[in-house]
C-alpha cells in the first residue's frame, strides 16, 4: 500500500509548524499500524511548479487527446492517481489554503488520467480509497471554511470515496489555548491515522 502524502506546510514558523504538527502526529500514528506501508511525500516548496497558463494547457490537451500520459506534465497526477490513501496538510490561509496547493491541483486535475468526462457528468479515475486533509488555523472552523469543502469535493470528483478532515482551529484567537486546541487537534489526527 502506498499512502501519498502531500506537505504544502508553509509557515513562517518553520520546522515548528502547527500544520507540519498536525501532520507528524497523523503520520506517525499510520506509520505504527502500517508499518508495510509505503510513504511518499510531495514536499510542495521544493517544487518548480507554476500555474498552467495557455501553451503548457495545449501542450497537455494535445497530448491527453493523443492518450499520451507519459510526458512530465503529467508526472503529479501519475503519482496522484496511483496512490492508493493520501494525506494532504496545508494551513487555513485566507478561507482555504497557499495558492501553491491551488497550483498542485491544476496539475493532478488531468482530464482522461485522474477523472473523465462521460453523457451523465464527471467520474474520477483515481486508484484512492481514501483522502485526508490536515489543516490549521487561526480563527476557529465555520461550515464555510473552502478549504475543507473544497478537498471533499476534490475527493469526489477524482472517485475517491472516503473523506476525512481535522480541523485545527482557533489558535490565534486566545494565545493561552494555542496549545491545548493544537494537542486536540493531534489527538484526532492519530486516531484517524491509526485506522486510515
Amino acid at each position: 500500500m502506498k499512502l501519498l502524502f502531500i506537505d504544502c506546510c508553509i509557515s513562517q514558523r518553520g520546522a515548528g509548524s502547527r500544520t507540519r504538527v498536525l501532520a507528524g502526529a497523523f503520520l506517525s500514528a499510520f506509520q505504527g499500524t502500517h508499518p508495510q506501508a509505503e510513504i511518499e511525500t510531495v514536499v510542495l516548496e521544493a517544487l518548480d511548479i507554476k500555474p498552467l497558463l495557455p501553451p503548457a494547457l495545449r501542450e497537455r490537451d494535445s497530448l491527453a487527446e493523443a492518450g499520451d500520459f507519459s510526458g512530465p506534465v503529467f508526472a503529479l497526477a501519475r503519482q496522484f492517481q496511483q496512490a492508493d490513501k493520501i494525506v494532504v496538510a496545508a494551513p487555513f490561509w485566507d478561507l482555504s489554503f497557499p495558492s501553491l496547493l491551488r497550483i498542485y491541483i491544476e496539475h493532478i486535475s488531468a482530464n482522461g488520467l485522474s477523472y473523465h468526462y462521460e453523457s451523465d457528468g464527471c467520474h474520477g479515475d483515481c486508484r484512492g480509497e481514501r483522502l485526508a486533509y490536515l489543516t490549521t488555523g487561526g480563527d476557529f472552523e465555520r461550515p464555510e471554511s473552502l478549504g475543507v469543502l473544497y478537498w471533499k469535493q476534490l475527493a469526489a470528483m477524482f472517485g475517491i470515496p472516503r473523506f476525512d478532515y481535522v480541523f485545527a482551529g482557533g489558535l490565534d484567537v486566545d494565545p493561552a489555548q494555542a496549545g491545548p486546541l493544537l494537542d486536540a487537534a493531534c489527538e484526532q489526527a492519530r486516531r484517524l491515522g491509526l485506522d486510515f
